[in-house]
């Protein structure tokens, strides 16, 4: 999915960059306040960006300037919220276009904005209606990390279709996004169920952290503490 360097014409880049800084920026502001009021949950943001950092670098051949991975960031939307994955996403680009040449620093804004912002709140978003309707962590999780994955394909394929219309948006979007879905959706459900495991574990080993969050409920919390 990242965009390599160079891909972009110039006024792409500023754009996408002006776009991804005052989340980025907002992100920061959340991280400070989160771990001021939870420094607890310290380990829990460090391994979520380890998530990210470990399946975004896991990549496989595409063509079109891109490429396919899975995002990993689902985890750290639900679990902190799409700014603070934000920061997270962009700390991992950044890496990634510096030491794996994967992305690059002229198209870093548009790719935090596909991978680190829409993509988290498109799964943050599944997670919180899941739960408000009272469904399964678990199931909640899942589709979010789905999710989080699938949009940030699908903004990909905006972003590169705003760029590239040829012949027209719509065809090129079309195009774009029929390369991707391809190896996508497979590799979306793999993390997907990934994640779940990785929850999962989570869940059962400090489930008074997740509550502190309000990632899941007292009445969740209870429920795995009496079933370990």
């Amino acid at each position: 999915m990242h965009i390599m360097e160079g891909f972009l014409p110039w006024q792409w880049c500023l754009f996408w960059y002006i776009v991804a800084l005052p989340v980025v920026a907002y992100g920061i502001i959340q991280i400070k306040k989160i771990t001021d009021e939870h420094p607890e949950s310290k380990p829990l943001l460090a391994v979520s960006g380890a998530f990210i950092f470990v399946l975004s670098s896991l990549k496989l051949p595409s063509v079109t300037g891109s490429c396919s991975h899975p995002t990993g960031t689902g985890l750290g939307a639900v679990l902190f919220g799409p700014a603070v994955t934000s920061v997270l996403g962009a700390i991992v680009l950044v890496f990634q276009a510096l030491l794996l040449a994967h992305g690059g620093l002229t198209t870093l804004g548009a790719n935090i904005v596909s991978m680190g912002i829409v993509g988290p709140v498109a799964g943050w978003l599944v997670y919180k209606g899941i739960k408000s309707a009272g469904g399964p962590p678990l199931v909640g999780i899942f589709l979010a990390a789905f999710f989080a994955d699938l949009l940030t394909y699908v903004t990909t394929a905006i972003q590169l279709s705003l760029a590239f219309p040829v012949p027209t948006f719509t065809a090129a979007f079309t195009n774009f996004m029929i390369i991707f879905a391809v190896t996508q959706i497979p590799l979306a459900i793999a993390e997907a169920l990934l994640t779940v495991v990785i929850f999962d574990y989570i869940m059962k080993l400090r489930p008074d952290i997740l509550e502190q969050l309000k990632v899941i409920g007292p009445r969740v919390k209870d429920k795995v503490k009496a079933v370990v």
